[in-house]
């Protein structure tokens, strides 16, 4: 008796699923849009990229972005927003530079526990408030936006702290290279596939998933909502604190300004990269590959030759793609689960 053979359909295979899956992901779409940015602009000037400063600057520009957009990721996903991240960057940008002058000889890496643990506390002041107050995180981060901005005002004053007032070792963390590759670019890549594994790997980070789906029903489920929003918060702080100490080593010079605006750029980075604003949807990689492709057109439309208004315009319509495509794909799923329901009855 033959052993009877089952054929294999074309395009079942595992190989087959997983490149269809990565071919039909958002976040393959936007590193194409990135790539077809970083072509279009070297064809017009061949410096863009081909040159050590053009290079450089293409991964090292967005390395600070990235790192606020994976926070901002986190909890947008919780269905939450936080507006105050460019504030924290202020804020612990300017510690790292007080602690330098005030404490001669202090660890480097003291300084860089000290901005996560500020940005970490402040994060989680605003994790406290939308959780446990149940008030929209929309209305919460604009708020501590002002009060985190109007302590750094008052810190600061008139004074700034400049290059010389930080050791050229931690300034080299803004400048040095390792294999061809800016420091401050593997660290935020480092940051960057820890977040990933852990969304993707444990059970408390998909949980952040279910949150931002459905609230009320991870509450029913006995999911611990509270603590996940808390966590979110506290992550998306501490991460914009690392960016601050990291500001302040990229840049040398900081001012009361720094990190005005980031707030803007991180959402816009995180909802272009695919995370959807209605929370439960996206990745982090997106987020990242977002931060990329905001920078980089950034630097882009000028030596295109295109006006400030219209490069303004241009990432006004990204976004607002992204909101709509993420709407659209929303609506298309609803129907395709109710067309299933129907079909197994």
């Amino acid at each position: 008796m033959s052993a009877v053979t089952t054929p294999v359909r074309p395009g079942t295979s595992r190989a087959a699923r997983m490149v269809r899956g990565i071919a039909t992901t958002r976040e393959t779409g936007i590193a194409l849009a990135l790539v077809l940015v970083v072509v279009a602009a070297t064809a017009a000037n061949s410096s863009f990229v081909f040159s050590n400063d053009g290079f450089r600057d293409l991964l090292l520009t967005p390395s600070l972005l990235l790192l606020v957009a994976v926070g901002q990721a986190i909890v947008v996903i919780t269905r939450n927003v936080d507006l105050s991240v460019g504030s924290i960057v202020g804020l612990t940008a300017y510690l790292t530079g007080r602690l330098f002058i005030d404490l001669e000889g202090i660890p480097v890496i003291l300084v860089f526990v000290a901005g996560v643990i500020l940005g970490a506390l402040l994060g989680a002041i605003n994790g406290l408030l939308v959780a446990w107050a149940k008030v929209p995180a929309l209305v919460i981060t604009l708020g501590t936006l002002y009060i985190y901005r109007g302590l750094n005002v008052a810190w600061t004053g008139s004074d700034r702290i400049n290059a010389s007032d930080l050791p050229r070792e931690f300034r080299g963390l803004g400048t040095d290279q390792l294999l061809g590759i800016p420091i401050l670019t593997l660290i935020a890549v480092v940051v960057l596939i820890v977040a990933a594994w852990y969304l993707r790997n444990m059970r408390s980070g998909r949980e952040f998933y279910a949150i931002g789906s459905d609230p009320a029903a991870a509450h029913l489920y006995g999911l611990k909502v509270t603590r996940r929003i808390i966590t979110a918060f506290v992550v998306s702080g501490a991460l914009s604190g690392l960016a601050g100490v990291l500001y302040a080593a990229r840049y040398g010079t900081v001012s009361s300004s720094a990190g005005t605006g980031w707030e803007l750029q991180a959402i816009g980075a995180a909802v272009i990269g695919g995370v959807a604003i209605s929370g439960g949807v996206g990745t982090v990689w997106g987020a990242a590959i977002g931060a990329f492709l905001l920078l980089t057109i950034n630097r882009a439309l000028p030596i295109l030759g295109i006006d400030d208004f219209w490069q303004r315009a241009v990432v006004g319509v990204l976004i607002i793609g992204s909101i709509v495509l993420d709407r659209i794909l929303a609506v298309r799923q609803h129907r395709r689960l109710i067309a299933q329901r129907e079909e197994g009855r």
